[in-house]
C-alpha cells in the first residue's frame, strides 16, 4: 500500500473505524495482562494515528512513544487534545513531544532498536489490521528485530468474511497471527468479541459478520 493513501486519508478525514472518540474498551479489560499495575512502563503505539488511548496509557503512569506516518494526525493529537508540544526534525522523523507523549512522524520501517530504548510494552489496535497481507509480514518481522526479549505486547485483530469488504481495515484471521508472530512471540488468546452492532458503517458496506480478537504476546 502506497503511503499516498493513508496521507490523502488523513487530508480529508477519511479514517474510517481508525479512529475512536473515546478510550477502547479492551484497555480496561485487558490491560493489566500487558502493562505493571505501578505504572513506569514506556509503551510504543505504532501506526498511532491520533488515538485517544494514548492519553489512557498516560493517565495510568506510563510514558508513550508513537510512530505515525501522517503529519496531520500527529499534530491533530496534540492540538485536539490541548497538549503542548514542541516538534523538531530527528533523522528521518519529525519528532513530536509533549508531556508523557511523544510522537515519531514517519515511515515505520525506518525505526530503529535505539528509537525505542525502554520500551517494555507494545499496544497495537490499529497498526496490523491496517495493513494489506503483502506487507504484514514484513511489519512483524520489523517489530521482532525492534523489540527486547520479555516485552509484552496486546494486539488487538478483527475478523470478517474478506470477501465482504475491501479493506482497510483488513481481516486477520487466528490462524494468521499464529503463523506471523510465533516464529518471535509467544501468542496468547485473551477474548473475542461480536463488534458489528458497534459498527454500523461496516454493516453499510455489506459486512455480516466481525469479530474483534485481544491477544497477549510476548518477545522470546
Amino acid at each position: 500500500m502506497n503511503p499516498d493513501f493513508w496521507h490523502r486519508r488523513w487530508e480529508k478525514g477519511d479514517i474510517g473505524g481508525f479512529h475512536k472518540k473515546s478510550f477502547n474498551a479492551v484497555l480496561d479489560r485487558y490491560g493489566a495482562e500487558f502493562l505493571p499495575a505501578t505504572g513506569g512502563t514506556t509503551v510504543f503505539v505504532p501506526l498511532c494515528g491520533k488515538t485517544l488511548d494514548m492519553i489512557w496509557l498516560c493517565e495510568h503512569g506510563h510514558h508513550v512513544v508513537g510512530v505515525e506516518l501522517s503529519a496531520v494526525a500527529a499534530a491533530a493529537f496534540f492540538e485536539e487534545n490541548d497538549l503542548p508540544v514542541t516538534s523538531q526534525a530527528d533523522g528521518a522523523f519529525q519528532l513530536y513531544r509533549g508531556d508523557g507523549i511523544e510522537i515519531r512522524q514517519g515511515d515505520f520501517f525506518r525505526l530503529r532498536r535505539e528509537h525505542l530504548a525502554g520500551v517494555g510494552a507494545v499496544y497495537d489496535r490499529a497498526a496490523l489490521i491496517a495493513l494489506p497481507e503483502q506487507i504484514r509480514a514484513r511489519y512483524v518481522k520489523h517489530l521482532e528485530h525492534l523489540l527486547q526479549s520479555g516485552t509484552r505486547m496486546l494486539l488487538i485483530a478483527i475478523e470478517y468474511p474478506p470477501d465482504e469488504m475491501e479493506g482497510p481495515p483488513f481481516s486477520v484471521s487466528d490462524e494468521e497471527v499464529h503463523r506471523l508472530y510465533e516464529p518471535g512471540f509467544s501468542v496468547e488468546r485473551l477474548g473475542v468479541q461480536d463488534v458489528l452492532q458497534d459498527e454500523p458503517r461496516f454493516q453499510q458496506r455489506g459486512v455480516t459478520r466481525m469479530t474483534e480478537t485481544s491477544w497477549l504476546l510476548v518477545r522470546r
